[in-house]
């Protein structure tokens, strides 16, 4: 993705009308129907920069970003809080909600009714890019340690919404596939920054031996090459050599942190590969929505056992379904309650 020239950006922003550069604590407008947020040009401490920004509905932003970890832009959808016209000066909890593999920061909007739960919540709720296959860390890369997500995710996003829009430090985080991974690595690498976390069909042990019945191959095998080989990336950048660069695997690896989300509530769910009643007619029992929640199932289930051992604080729902989008919508309503308790927006 090209990079933008911030200097460039926001001087046409402003000679065309748009909204120009504004500095921390300056970030909200003020209009007939209230407070109109306004973040272009609110900065992290590295000079990330929001550079864009697109006011869907009264409560709902997208933002452009500028990001100095990721080396681009990404973008991020963030739904108000219900009295945030009404209330200047608070400051807000956060949920922040993850995406899937191949997915964007759009989906939570447009497959769930996360709109409808948090219309009445005093709650940010923030939906970032986290890349087609980004996998919620900033990249072994060789020692390049680009693309930077979990720095963008992690450092940046959280200084600008601070900045921006009067984020607290009452966090929750919730995501699905891929970003189940995300939730669950990002509150073990990250002890107390969390509240809550919350993994729905989570890829949950990175390291896990089987990915059967999709593959015969190790997990981290079968997702290097079925997955970053295949679509141009180099397979060892991510984490590096699953063997060589085990240690750095399981310093992002949920099933390795178990330990360190003590004191973060959690919450955990996943289909068993079976058809569910929220399948369509007719489903494939082989199709791979249906294979691969019966192989994440595994992770999950393990997952589960081990974090009742150490005697974690943890919300458990293994159901009859495939890896799909309406199992996390349902999975998110379920979830939403304990997340709202543990940010106390309930």
């Amino acid at each position: 993705m090209t990079r933008l020239n911030r200097r460039r950006f926001l001087v046409a922003a402003s000679t065309t009308g748009a909204a120009a550069a504004v500095t921390p604590g300056t970030a909200i407008a003020h209009d007939s129907r209230g407070r109109t947020p306004n973040l272009i040009g609110v900065q992290a401490d590295n000079n990330t920069t929001v550079i864009a920004q697109h006011v869907l509905d009264p409560r709902t932003v997208d933002i452009t970003i500028d990001s100095v970890a990721l080396g681009h832009t990404a973008s991020a959808r963030i739904i108000l809080p219900s009295r945030f016209s009404a209330h200047t000066g608070a400051s807000w909890p956060v949920l922040h909600l993850l995406h899937g593999g191949y997915g964007s920061y759009a989906d939570w909007t447009q497959h769930s009714d996360i709109q409808r739960l948090a219309r009445t919540r005093d709650v940010l709720v923030v939906m970032p890019d986290g890349g087609q296959l980004g996998f919620y860390t900033d990249w072994w890369a060789h020692g390049n340690s680009k693309p930077g997500w979990e720095t963008f995710h992690l450092t940046e996003l959280p200084q600008i919404i601070e900045r921006g829009l009067q984020a607290g430090d009452r966090r929750a985080i919730a995501g699905l596939s891929m970003g189940g991974f995300g939730a669950m690595s990002y509150a073990g690498r990250h002890p107390g920054y969390f509240r809550a976390a919350a993994s729905f069909s989570g890829t949950l042990d990175t390291l896990h031996p089987t990915i059967e019945p999709v593959s015969s191959q190790s997990f981290p095998t079968w997702l290097l090459e079925e997955h970053y080989a295949t679509n141009g990336y180099d397979p060892l950048a991510l984490f590096g050599d699953p063997t060589a660069q085990r240690t750095v695997w399981a310093a992002h690896n949920p099933a390795d942190l178990v330990p360190k989300l003590r004191g973060t509530k959690l919450y955990v769910s996943c289909g068993d590969g079976r058809i569910g009643p929220l399948d369509p007619t007719g489903t494939d029992p082989s199709s791979t929505p249906v294979r691969y929640e019966a192989a994440q199932v595994r992770q999950n289930r393990e997952f589960i056992e081990r974090a009742t051992h150490t005697g974690l604080d943890i919300t458990t729902d293994i159901y009859p379904g495939s890896h799909s989008w309406p199992y996390w919508a349902r999975q998110l309503e379920n979830a939403f309650p304990l997340l709202m308790r543990a940010l106390k927006a309930d």
